[in-house]
């Protein structure tokens, strides 16, 4: 097993509340009517042809790292070898509405941002598009991204036939529990309310990260969930609550709960358990028999962007099997591109090649079946969401 999932493990960071940068998010989503772009007003000249550069801003440790040198990252040096595009990568993300935040006067100002490319959670990435704040790509030039994305990604409720956004990566959000403490198998969300857990299961306190397996626990097809299956599960949360079934809700912190036993079982990310794996075999992940979210944080081309076709090579590049295998091998995501399985599974290296069998980086079939993108959360239904999550949550 590769060590490389351990540099992930800090990048998820996880929603906290309407604080000053979650308000400013929450009034975004709900079309503030000033900030909207119309479609004809969200592209600049494209300096591409002329100027072959772009600012690409992404999450830190979230991109392959040259082991001897952590200054280099190998498969952006070898895109900028191929196209002569000389790539300033910059790792400013370190949270979704913080990073809203800092962008959005230029963006609802019709200003330029100073990036080309970003990448953030695709819950977030709804706002972006909803607003008109990035710009379709060209998929003429993007015959990778056309033959190589996973079908189950293709076309979130957000984004019909993804045409402003591209997933960078992909995860699942389902169980992780120590199946030699527990005893037994873990099979269903209804699993973690067994008597003899009380106390030790933590749910994930971002209402975005938490709210879609909950539903799948009740049967509900997330892909078009109603708010009366939201309030089903604020009930069923909230009794747990107050009985202190629920020990507390977390950010990546379950990790360490998990690993030191004081939590049996959990809500987590797929991303993370392959690494408390490598530390503890007893660890399992669980996509329960109901099904599990499948989530992205995709790549966007901000408005106004200076160099889009720059951009959308990038992104192109990043879907060749042989480079979404390198980067795969690295951060130890779902990959979106299910052909980069057979690249790394004809690999000499013992180690890369048992990533090919990792159903946490290429879900099996019968893995593949159970997994959903959920609707997102529309404006009209978020603030009064948060504000009941956040008050069952303790945000």
């Amino acid at each position: 097993m590769v060590d490389h999932a351990r540099h992930a493990l800090s990048r998820r960071t996880v929603l906290r509340s309407l604080g000053t940068a979650g308000a400013l998010g929450a009034l975004a989503g709900c079309g503030v009517p000033a900030a909207y772009i119309a479609p004809g007003d969200r592209s600049a000249d494209d300096r591409s042809a002329h100027d072959k550069r772009l600012t690409f801003a992404n999450w830190p440790l979230y991109i392959d790292v040259d082991d001897d040198d952590p200054g280099k990252r190998p498969t952006l040096a070898a895109f900028q070898k191929e196209t002569g595009i000389s790539v300033k990568y910059t790792e400013e993300i370190n949270d979704n509405d913080e990073f809203f935040g800092k962008i959005s006067p230029s963006l609802m100002n019709h200003q330029r941002t100073g990036r080309d490319l970003i990448v953030i959670s695709d819950w977030m990435c709804a706002r972006f598009v909803r607003l008109g704040w990035v710009q379709e790509m060209d998929r003429s030039r993007q015959p990778n991204v056309t033959k190589y994305l996973d079908p189950l990604l293709r076309s979130p409720h957000f984004d019909p036939g993804r045409k402003c956004t591209v997933p960078w990566q992909s995860g699942i959000t389902g169980i992780a529990y120590n199946k030699r403490r527990v005893g037994r198998e873990i099979r269903h969300v209804s699993d973690l309310w067994a008597d003899d857990l009380k106390g030790r299961v933590t749910l994930l306190s971002g209402l975005d990260e938490a709210f879609a397996l909950l539903m799948q626990g009740n049967g509900v097809d997330i892909t078009r969930w109603k708010a009366a299956d939201f309030d089903k599960v604020c009930e069923q949360v909230d009794k747990l609550v107050r009985t202190q079934h629920i020990r507390r809700f977390t950010g990546n912190d379950y990790i360490k709960d998990l690993s030191s036993g004081d939590v049996l079982a959990c809500q987590a990310y797929s991303g993370d358990v392959i690494q408390l794996q490598a530390d503890d075999p007893d660890i399992e992940f669980v996509v329960p028999d109901e099904g599990a979210e499948l989530w992205s944080e995709s790549l966007m081309i901000p408005n106004l962007a200076a160099h889009k076709g720059n951009a959308e090579a990038l992104v192109d590049y990043y879907y060749e099997p042989e480079v979404a295998a390198e980067l795969a091998a690295w951060v130890n995501y779902v990959c979106p591109v299910p052909a980069a399985r057979d690249v790394l599974a004809s690999s000499k290296d013992k180690d890369l090649a048992a990533l090919a069998e990792d159903p946490l980086i290429f879900p099996d079939d019968a893995m593949r079946d159970r997994l959903a993108i959920a609707r997102d959360i529309t404006p009209n239904e978020r603030v009064e969401f948060a504000k009941r999550w956040n008050g069952i949550a303790g945000l």
